[in-house]
């Protein structure tokens, strides 16, 4: 059995990572300050972190911001982890535009703090979980040694943080893993992010508004993504690499929309000009995951979006309120 402190623990990545780590038995912390920046109200944030925690055994919740650097060092001072999976952050590129400086304290300083806290503690492993926005634009089968060109303070400072975790590697502080996700959905999501917003939308009969028609994601299911991070963090030949965690198959923010409109049997579509804020992007190349990590993604994306219209159709998230 290993130790291991996830950071966002209670996000919708991080609580099914958590779970995965204590079903393999192993002893798992988090910390996570319990907020999404006012991406949506409280009361709603509240309700999904009550969900999140039923789905997890009783551990360790260190309710704290990785900001502050004394604290955090103390958490790890206290629970000894020997592997530290990196996933609070700044939630959207919108939001840490419009924040960059907030944006920068919580995604730079805090990523810092952790990391000084592991050289200072021993710790063996970080996993750091950025994000396919570092590529910046890019077509289908992008690989981890591709060339990287961010649009957007979210995409710079994630493509910053990888950075900062392989030199405290290159100084022989500890072993890290980093993971590049895409797009990731899936019950218990928040409403912020696009398959929720479209389906929420849709399930009020409302208007979904698909901000350039050609524009196309890598849509990745949690519980794919959940599992490759938890290979990565458990896996000893995993190390010191760079993995594209994704479904690896591209869809058009159109073709994503008319799929859920016909789930959910309601909802229009309305097609607007691309937005200038995020870049374009495809599919990402996974045959690195796939041969080191053992991953495979298993749930496609119209299976994918079912369970997430299941999930909300029978909770109490969703309301019909005016969209």
């Amino acid at each position: 059995m290993s130790k291991f402190l996830v950071t966002g623990g209670l996000g919708l990545i991080g609580h099914n990572v958590v779970q995965r780590l204590q079903q393999r038995g192993e002893e798992v912390a988090i910390v996570d300050n319990r907020t999404t920046y006012g991406i949506i109200p409280q009361a709603e944030l509240d309700y999904l972190m009550e969900e999140r925690w039923r789905k997890i055994e009783p551990t360790d919740v260190y309710y704290t911001d990785i900001a502050d650097g004394e604290k955090f060092d103390q958490i790890v001072k206290n629970h000894k982890p020997e592997v530290i999976i990196h996933m609070a952050s700044f939630p959207r590129q919108k939001v840490v535009n419009a924040n960059p400086a907030w944006g920068a304290r919580v995604m730079m300083e805090g990523l810092m703090n952790i990391c000084e806290s592991a050289k200072s503690h021993g710790v063996e492993r970080v996993v750091y979980i950025s994000s396919s926005m570092v590529y910046g634009d890019f077509e289908d089968q992008v690989l981890e040694d591709d060339p990287c060109n961010p649009i957007g303070q979210y995409g710079i400072m994630k493509l910053a943080g990888e950075h900062i975790v392989k030199d405290y590697h290159r100084r022989g502080c500890f072993d890290y893993g980093i993971i590049r996700p895409s797009a990731v959905y899936g019950p218990l999501d928040v409403e912020d992010r696009v398959v929720a917003k479209f389906m929420l939308t849709a399930m009020r009969g409302g208007t979904l508004r698909v901000n350039g028609a050609g524009e196309t994601l890598d849509f990745t299911y949690v519980d794919d993504a959940a599992d490759g991070i938890v290979s990565a963090a458990t896996r000893i030949m995993a190390a010191n690499r760079t993995y594209n965690i994704t479904k690896s198959h591209s869809v058009s923010l159109l073709e994503a929309a008319e799929m859920i409109v016909k789930i959910v049997g309601r909802g229009e579509i309305e097609v607007r000009d691309k937005d200038a804020d995020f870049p374009s992007r495809g599919a990402l190349n996974i045959d690195r995951a796939r041969t080191i990590l053992g991953y495979d993604p298993k749930v496609d994306v119209e299976e994918g979006f079912q369970n997430y219209y299941n999930w909300l159709n029978n909770s109490v998230y969703w309301s019909p309120k005016t969209v």
